[in-house]
């Protein structure tokens, strides 16, 4: 009986452990961001590749894996997959902007606006305002221009240009715009990860923008810190960059992969 007692939780620790070791191995097949080697798996979960074959091979029994025959490299299975995108079916995006972006306007007191690309345009959809406010006509159902926000800018590089260019065009009827101005600027916003203007949509006011990615890279949402120009200060850098780190961890959540 004291025998048994002893044993039983320590297999119950190894299998626990043996559990932690796939996903683990999982993980790393995942984080390669396409098919990989033995030995490349081996290097992104730091374990011997003995080992490491033993656990792909449990996984492609269980079909959260898989190994090409003709090049012999592991990828994620078709179990994978599917339980990745019931994971994804799940997740509710402004549930994950309103928790982590309330709670980040709550402790810096910083204003910031949740923009959607919308029929008509850049449209504000959520507005969590600051301490104090920020002074502006823009509220939620406002439109704002592609090519002078920062929040359009974000949806010009990060969406197909076949998504944005009648906005495009439409705007620089007004406005007019060169294409190589035009293309340095998508370079810059795009190396950048992030966008900004100073005071081209209200006078006075400036404007940082972040992309968030959903599954295939496509920037869902974008969300945007506003500030008077007269309140700049290094606290506020560091809330900017802050917020850009809140809007990877959201793209994350929605299945976006920085690596890939």
């Amino acid at each position: 009986m004291e025998q048994a007692e002893v044993t039983e939780p320590t297999t119950r620790r190894r299998g626990i452990q043996s559990v932690e070791i796939g996903l683990n191995v999982l993980q790393a097949v995942s984080s390669l961001g396409g098919p990989s080697t033995l030995s490349a798996i081996s290097q992104a979960c730091d374990m011997a590749p003995p080992q490491v074959h033993r656990y792909l091979q449990s996984l492609i029994a269980s079909g959260m894996a898989r190994q090409d025959q003709g090049s012999g490299r592991y990828d994620l299975g078709p179990g994978a997959i599917k339980l990745g995108l019931a994971a994804l079916a799940r997740t509710d995006a402004f549930k994950l902007v309103d928790g982590l972006v309330s709670d980040f306007v709550m402790r810096t007191g910083e204003t910031v606006q949740i923009t959607a690309f919308g029929p008509l345009g850049p449209t504000i959809v959520r507005w969590y305002a600051g301490n104090p406010g920020v002074a502006t006509s823009l509220a939620v159902g406002s439109l704002l221009s592609v090519l002078r926000s920062a929040t359009g800018r974000i949806f010009l590089a990060f969406l197909p240009a076949l998504e944005t260019k009648a906005l495009v065009a439409k705007e620089a009827r007004r406005s007019p715009i060169a294409k190589p101005e035009l293309d340095a600027l998508v370079r810059q916003i795009r190396s950048e990860g992030r966008a900004h203007v100073r005071g081209s949509i209200i006078p006075g006011l400036n404007a940082t923008a972040f992309p968030i990615f959903d599954l295939q890279g496509r920037a869902a949402l974008a969300a945007t810190l506003l500030w008077p120009a007269l309140l700049e200060d290094p606290q506020h850098e560091q809330a900017v960059d802050e917020l850009g780190a809140i809007c990877r961890t959201i793209s994350s959540g929605l299945g976006w992969s920085e690596a890939g």
